[in-house]
């Protein structure tokens, strides 16, 4: 498979793991997925903020270098996603006198969305900005290019970000010998992913529970009016359960086993001891309390943030991420937030437009969400083929004839008679025979010979 493929690559830093996917895009629209790696990660990103650099670069250096050899090529730049606890939408407007009714132009709304995006915030950047609807007199309007106007009010949501944010990202990027192709906000993209326009259009709230926050956006009019991240998430629910002295892992599978965020007044207490390590008990209602009170201050939270817009919510609440896995949660949400009319569901399946290629293996697609989204958003071939290297060589296995020594030239010489054997050298034993029989022949007087 080679870099002709076209292949996109996506990386999320969740606070759980460091995941990527390739895919490629298909000629109807729709994303193939072609490969899926991932590493667990401790103490390495904490609130989607990264908190460990040198740790970071090493996880995404394994993570790439897997997928790369799941595809035989080698993956040179990716898509990353940008979120964590630092980033939050804030309102902006910016107004423009003329002198006299002007004719307004492209031009003057290139100046005004300039004049938005030199505001300084302190400690943090623009990372986006998402334009709103312009004011002219008591009307609101989308677009007013060609429309005349004495004064008109651009109004504007600016999406910022700690200023170390984005730069720690690319850091580790670099350092892991790969190119950052694009920066992505992950909820944008998660937004885009998973609500259809008609959902946009008509007001719909997106609620992303992970490991340590909880992303919530708000669209009215095909328009994102606010987004928020909330330092709560999944994992500060076992952290609260460790409060029994128990593990974190511990913790984790007593929240699965018998967590959940609502409890009707009228249920039947059981009573159930649940045990635990060390040959200790407890009550499983305790164990529901501590995951139930979690759960109630994340749903506060959210309440608070979509409170404004709640009575132009029609589409209701569509919920995602891994912290979203706890059983009633939506009959939690519709109790707490003071709408029992409110349409609240979790998502299901697989965004629109994503197929897993046959084969591959992924995991629990619920949790992947925010990947899918980023790989969606992707648009430019992130690889190239494998480098050279004296084991990836290729070779020509088709038998090669090979060309014959050549002989240096001489000059020649007379040639040279057979030299006469030499005789053998008697052995040892030999001449010692030789050396006796000439004694025997001394001591011999030629008159005996005859006698």
């Amino acid at each position: 498979m080679g870099a002709e493929k076209d292949i996109i690559i996506a990386v999320e830093l969740a606070s759980t793991a460091i995941r990527a996917i390739a895919g490629k895009r298909e000629p109807d629209g729709s994303m193939q997925v072609l490969a899926f790696a991932q590493e667990e990660s401790s103490n390495t990103i904490r609130k989607g903020i990264i908190d460990n650099i040198d740790k970071t670069t090493q996880a995404l250096t394994r993570v790439t270098g897997m997928l790369g050899e799941k595809l035989g090529v080698r993956v040179k730049s990716i898509y990353i996603g940008l979120g964590g606890q630092s980033l939050r939408s804030v309102h902006n407007r910016v107004l423009l006198q003329f002198d006299g009714r002007e004719l307004i132009s492209h031009k003057t709304i290139d100046k005004m969305h300039d004049t938005n995006s030199g505001v300084v915030y302190p400690n943090a950047e623009i990372k986006e900005v998402v334009p709103q609807e312009y004011t002219m007199g008591s009307r609101s309007i989308v677009d007013p290019v060609g429309m005349q106007a004495e004064m008109l009010e651009a109004n504007y949501i600016n999406i910022i970000a700690r200023s170390m944010l984005e730069e720690n990202i690319r850091k580790c990027v670099n350092a892991a010998g790969l190119e950052v192709e694009e920066v992505l906000i992950s909820p944008i993209c998660l937004a885009n992913a998973m609500l259809s326009l008609s959902e946009k259009r008509t007001g719909c709230a997106l609620v992303d529970i992970g490991a340590d926050t909880t992303t919530v956006s708000v669209y009215m009019n095909n328009i994102l009016r606010h987004l928020c991240v909330i330092p709560l998430g999944g994992s500060n629910v076992t952290s609260d359960i460790t409060s029994l002295k128990v593990e974190a892992e511990e913790a984790e599978a007593l929240k699965k086993k018998y967590g959940t965020a609502y409890r009707s007044d009228s249920e039947d207490k059981t009573g159930e001891k649940v045990k635990l390590s060390f040959d200790r008990t407890e009550d499983e209602e305790k164990i529901q309390e501590i995951v139930e009170a979690r759960y109630e201050e994340i749903i506060a939270n959210v309440n608070h943030h979509i409170a404004p817009f709640k009575e132009n919510l029609p589409s209701g609440i569509l919920i995602t991420g891994g912290g979203a896995r706890i059983p009633d949660l939506t009959i939690a949400f519709s109790k707490h937030s003071g709408s029992s009319d409110l349409n609240v569901r979790l998502a299901k399946g697989l965004p629109q437009n994503v197929n897993i290629s046959y084969g591959v293996q992924v995991g629990d697609p619920d949790r992947l969400y925010t990947l899918y989204a980023l790989l969606l958003a992707g648009h430019e071939n992130c690889v190239g083929e494998l480098s050279e290297s004296p084991v990836q060589k290729t070779f020509d296995f088709e038998k090669k004839e090979e060309p014959e020594p050549e002989i240096p030239e001489t000059t020649e010489e007379p040639e040279k008679q057979d030299e006469p054997e030499k005789p053998k050298k008697p052995s040892a034993f030999g001449r010692i025979w030789k050396t006796f029989e000439k004694m025997l022949s001394d001591d011999t007087e030629p008159g005996d010979e005859n006698e």
